[in-house]
């Protein structure tokens, strides 16, 4: 198993300072998510030669790997050259993967158009089933050459992607049936995925590929008050949080002992968000607690 550090927190780094601080924090591997010298969002990479390089060099030089890269492009939207860019800039990432020697790549299935075009232009084009359908095109176009160079890539059902559940999400990387097509589980996004945390992680097992550990409240409990949104009732809201192990109402025990029981051994991620202003300390301690 890999365990890595999503260094989110610590993006101001340069990238060869990402590598120094990712070793003194306790990790041998990054999960580099996106970041704008590098694979920014919606756009084409920026990680030139020079870059990548000195981050090779770097990553070498204090012992740490590139456990997985996240690309964030628009490949489900409706619009078709909203899609076909994304699918552009798929192809550099894929070519970025390979000279940074990353056999991961990490992504959502996607929320479709940009909220400019989907609101302004054409409202009401992000439904389910557009989404879908743009989705599955794009992994006509792409999964031919994750399997041709021998890349994996997992997607994960996020809340307010077209969709958000786990178990349809399993349904269709498994019906797919391709070598290079996997499924992460977000932890964060458990109380979206569904009511059975360890019945999920079982079922996703055969395909499970990627896991990012960090917590959050059960937006559903307490009357659905968890939270508190203004107005009431609002149906787009999708809050949740990506806090430390302890901090939040996911039941660690039963969840380590059910990725022990499918003898899960891809990459696992420390994943926090929260916590900018003590990002070494949440660091330290989620290796920790992932290590206990």
């Amino acid at each position: 198993m890999k365990i890595a550090l999503d260094p989110y927190m610590i993006r101001h780094l340069s990238l060869p300072e990402l590598c120094r601080a990712t070793a003194e924090l306790g990790y041998d591997q990054i999960e580099l998510s996106p970041r704008s010298d590098f694979l920014d969002w919606w756009v084409m990479p920026r990680a030139t030669k020079d870059r990548m390089a000195a981050f090779k060099q770097a990553m070498k030089d204090h012992g740490v790997g590139l456990a997985t890269l996240q690309p964030m492009y628009r490949w489900a939207s409706p619009f078709e050259d909203e899609r076909q860019w994304a699918v552009r800039c798929w192809k550099r990432a894929i070519e970025v993967a390979l000279e940074m020697g990353c056999d991961t790549l990490i992504s959502e299935f996607g929320r479709g158009a940009s909220p400019e075009r989907s609101v302004g232009e054409r409202p009401g084009a992000n439904t389910k089933e557009l989404c879908e359908a743009a989705w599955f095109r794009s992994m006509d176009d792409l999964l031919p050459i994750f399997e041709r160079e021998g890349l994996t890539l997992s997607v994960e059902p996020h809340p307010e992607d077209w969709i958000e559940q786990l178990q349809p999400a399993v349904d269709i990387v498994r019906n797919i049936g391709s070598k290079a097509l996997k499924i992460s589980y977000i932890a964060p996004h458990t109380f979206y995925y569904g009511d059975d945390m360890a019945a999920m992680i079982r079922e996703a097992a055969p395909v499970l590929a990627h896991v990012r550990v960090a917590d959050t409240f059960n937006h559903k409990k307490s009357s659905q008050l968890r939270y508190i949104v203004n107005p009431p009732g609002s149906s787009q809201i999708r809050v949740h949080q990506h806090l430390d192990i302890g901090q939040g109402e996911i039941d660690w025990d039963l969840f380590f002992q059910t990725l022990a029981e499918v003898k899960f051994d891809g990459v696992l991620s420390a994943c926090v968000f929260a916590w900018e202003e003590r990002a070494e300390a949440s660091s330290r301690f989620m290796r920790q607690e992932i290590q206990r």
